[in-house]
């Protein structure tokens, strides 16, 4: 049960994941959650740090395409200034929206890692799903109201997984 809610790799903030790591282990795609893992949950639009790290991502000929449990008007209000493609209702902890994302855009699952900010919803997903994990710490510190839970959750999952916050993508010892 507890490697279902193990993250392969736990980062500080999704751009500190850098291209040059992702192409040594051979990923093209980065699938990523976006209320407080791109942007946070109160706020429409990503910062500075988002921005520079979107275009690194370009540059590096590594797609990022949006799989959010959000609606469809919030993801796609989110993503437009950047012509994201996105995923939105994709009801995760269920694999579906990360297996319809697969097979939409014709993606191998080796050359694919799911970010997120939550153990519950993202790194269950990705983890049911067979693709690469990453747990980010959330952007703000405040939650909506149906995220609460599952952080308390998670806060007590993240007890018993001794993480180690790394600025970029090291593996954890996965016993």
């Amino acid at each position: 049960m507890i490697k279902l809610l193990e993250p392969q790799f736990t980062v500080e903030r999704i751009w500190g994941i850098s291209p040059i790591t992702l192409k040594k282990m051979g990923v093209t795609t980065i699938l990523a959650d976006l209320d407080n893992t791109l942007v946070a949950w109160n706020k429409a639009d990503g910062d500075t740090d988002f921005f520079e790290w979107h275009n690194l991502l370009i540059k590096n000929n590594i797609q990022l395409i949006v799989v959010s449990n959000n609606t469809t008007s919030r993801v796609a209000r989110a993503v437009k200034p950047f012509g994201l493609p996105f995923e939105s209702w994709s009801m995760k902890p269920f694999p579906r929206g990360i297996l319809k994302t697969l097979k939409d855009f014709n993606l191998n699952k080796d050359e694919v890692i799911m970010v997120g900010d939550q153990i519950m919803t993202d790194i269950i997903a990705a983890n049911l799903a067979k693709v690469k994990s990453v747990l980010v710490k959330p952007l703000v510190n405040t939650d909506g109201i149906l995220t609460k839970t599952n952080r308390a959750i998670a806060n007590m999952v993240l007890k018993n997984l001794d993480i180690k916050w790394e600025k970029d993508l090291v593996e954890r010892n996965r016993n």
